[in-house]
């Protein structure tokens, strides 16, 4: 895996410098990520499993699409270009955004927008990023995030929980 450079935000989301992949995570600064959820026509959420080559939470279960920021990236487009990057797909209108979750332990000192959108693929998995993928019914990933939570990467199980008391897909 290549050393990316991020930004590194303040706790209010602005930018104040640019750092290496690496150092963020190793120094444990804020920075920038996005969770897309795709939902099929009958509610089902794609989840997919991380690659075991990941350097965080290989192997463990996610959302349908995730990832950092780039340099001066929006979020906005950052959705878009996770979605073709992992899942191999455009969807066809704009994911919506839903959730703002502020830098935390859980998310890994990251502030993340979760968005939403509908379609049913077919997706071509990036080998380098994903295992596997599946669609599962809300409550069974809400049972399942609730019987086994290490299953799943910590940043999936607040994004889910958040998602969960909004509502909604």
């Amino acid at each position: 895996m290549s050393d990316e450079m991020f930004d590194v935000v303040n706790e209010r989301d602005e930018v104040i410098g640019c750092r290496s992949r690496s150092e963020v995570h190793r120094l444990g600064l804020r920075h920038r990520a996005v969770h897309v959820l795709v939902f099929n026509g009958q509610g089902a959420v794609f989840l997919q499993k991380r690659s075991r080559s990941k350097d965080t939470f290989p192997g463990a279960w996610d959302s349908s699409a995730a990832g950092h920021l780039a340099v001066g990236e929006s979020y906005d487009a950052a959705a878009w270009r996770e979605l073709q990057e992992e899942l191999g797909w455009v969807p066809t209108s704009a994911p919506e955004r839903r959730i703002r979750l502020v830098a935390c332990p859980e998310t890994g000192q990251e502030f993340v927008w979760v968005y939403c959108c509908r379609g049913n693929g077919p997706f071509c998995l990036h080998p380098e990023e994903i295992e596997c993928g599946d669609w599962f019914p809300r409550d069974v990933v809400t049972r399942w995030v609730r019987e086994r939570p290490g299953d799943f990467a910590s940043s999936f199980l607040l994004v889910w929980r958040e998602l969960e008391r909004v509502g909604g897909e």
